[in-house]
Formats: structure tokens, C-alpha cells, sequence
């Protein structure tokens, strides 16, 4: 979505989040080099193994030796990471909220959070809604960052967001937010490149924005991997925080 038709949606998108109006907080704890939303389908889609199979894979990449050089590789050697399940029109839920990863102790323990929280309750696929949740998330973390992203999962387009996906979207870049999109295809309806196709129109925006594909639910650790470290790898200041 373009022209004055896109800035007016992203105008109403903030005004239906009036939270992302006051700013970011002050800063209460030294700086990271970047800010993570991992933004995941919790959706009637997913059933409960596809749904430990996500968890799993979250989990497994957060701790891989690849995405912990890639942390140490940047500035300040840490990043803060929240987890976000969403579904339901205006019912996304931060299940997991900040934690701060710079060596292997505290990515094991942020992936213990991540793989044990409860489930959140969720339906349907209202990934607008989720990106507005995620810029409030960014907006209210306890560090700041020189790049803010948030990263959305699922296995379908948005469908009933009470904010198009592509206002939240333009909302949260207007304000220094990349997204990017990890698009699982296999058992989609959305298969053979369409539902990536689809993230990238309604999802993917800002500065070096990307979207990778997941060919099954077993693939998902691969792709979150490989995202994770395209990602943090990033050279600084591509967003401001």
C-alpha cells in the first residue's frame, strides 16, 4: 500500500493504539545492539505438535554457536528478545516479555522461557493487529536500541485484523521498525511461494526487510536459524531506537 492512502491507514493505525503515542521509555538499563519481537502464529491453524515443533525450533536457534557469534560480533555483544503469539483480531499476547541475551547462559535461559510458556488463546490470523502489538512492546522496552525489529511467523496472510496488516506495517516503519516475515508454507493453502509473496506485500517493510521461507513445520529451526542471524548480523543503525 502507497501514497496517501498508506499514510492515512498508518495515521489510524497509531490512533487505534494511542499506548505508541508517548514514545519510547527511558532507558534503565545499558544499551543492546538490538531489540527483537519474534512475532508467532498461534492461530487455530497450528495445531499442538506444529505448535511444539515452533517452540522447539525458537528455542534451538536462539542457542545455536552461529546466532551467539552473531551476537557477539556486534557493538555491545547482547540483544533483547520477547516472544508474541498472535490469532485472534486484537488478542495478541506477549507470552515471553524482555530478556536480554550476551553468552550462552542467557540464551539457554530465554530459550527455557520460550519453549515452556503457556499457549496463549488465539484464532484466526490477524497479523496487523500483532505488528501494532509489537511496536507497543518496542516502544515500552527497558533498553534501547540502535535497531528494532519485529519478526512474524505464521503459516497464513492476514485475514481479520482490526488494523490491515499493511497500516500496522507502514505504522511501525514510520517509527524506525524493520519486519521482517519467516513465511511456513508446506500444508498451507498459501503454498508454492504465494503465502511468501503475500508477507512480502503485506508484511515485510523498512530498510533491509526480508522474508524467508519454511518448507514444514520441521524446517522451521533451519529458517528461524538463518533469519536469526541475517538479523543480528545487520550492520548498526539501520533503525533508531
Amino acid at each position: 500500500m502507497a501514497g496517501d492512502e498508506g499514510a492515512a491507514l498508518g495515521r489510524r493505525a497509531l490512533l487505534a493504539a494511542p499506548t505508541l503515542l508517548a514514545g519510547p521509555a527511558p532507558a534503565q538499563a545499558p544499551a543492546v545492539d538490538l531489540l527483537l519481537v519474534l512475532a508467532v502464529d498461534a492461530s487455530g491453524s497450528i495445531d499442538q505438535d506444529e505448535f511444539a515443533l515452533q517452540r522447539e525450533g525458537i528455542a534451538e536457534a536462539l542457542t545455536h554457536p552461529a546466532v551467539l557469534g552473531a551476537i557477539r560480533s556486534k557493538p555491545r555483544g547482547a540483544i533483547g528478545v520477547a516472544m508474541v503469539e498472535w490469532g485472534a483480531p486484537g488478542g495478541a499476547a506477549t507470552v515471553v516479555d524482555w530478556m536480554r541475551i550476551a553468552d550462552p547462559a542467557g540464551a539457554q535461559a530465554a530459550a527455557a522461557a520460550f519453549r515452556d510458556a503457556p499457549r496463549s488463546r488465539q484464532s484466526w490470523n490477524a497479523i496487523g493487529d500483532a505488528i501494532l502489538h509489537g511496536l507497543a512492546l518496542l516502544e515500552a522496552a527497558p533498553w534501547r536500541a540502535a535497531e528494532r525489529t519485529i519478526d512474524v511467523s505464521g503459516d497464513g496472510p492476514d485475514m481479520r485484523s482490526l488494523v490491515p496488516a499493511e497500516a500496522a506495517r507502514d505504522a511501525a516503519v514510520a517509527r524506525g521498525v524493520v519486519i521482517n516475515g519467516l513465511a511456513i508454507e508446506a500444508g498451507s493453502a498459501w503454498r508454492d511461494g504465494r503465502l511468501a509473496a503475500a508477507y512480502e506485500a503485506q508484511v515485510m517493510g523498512g530498510p533491509g526487510a526480508f522474508v524467508m521461507r519454511a518448507e514444514d513445520r520441521h524446517d522451521f529451526a533451519r529458517a528461524m536459524r538463518a533469519k536469526l542471524i541475517r538479523e543480528i548480523a545487520t550492520a548498526p543503525g539501520r533503525a533508531k531506537g
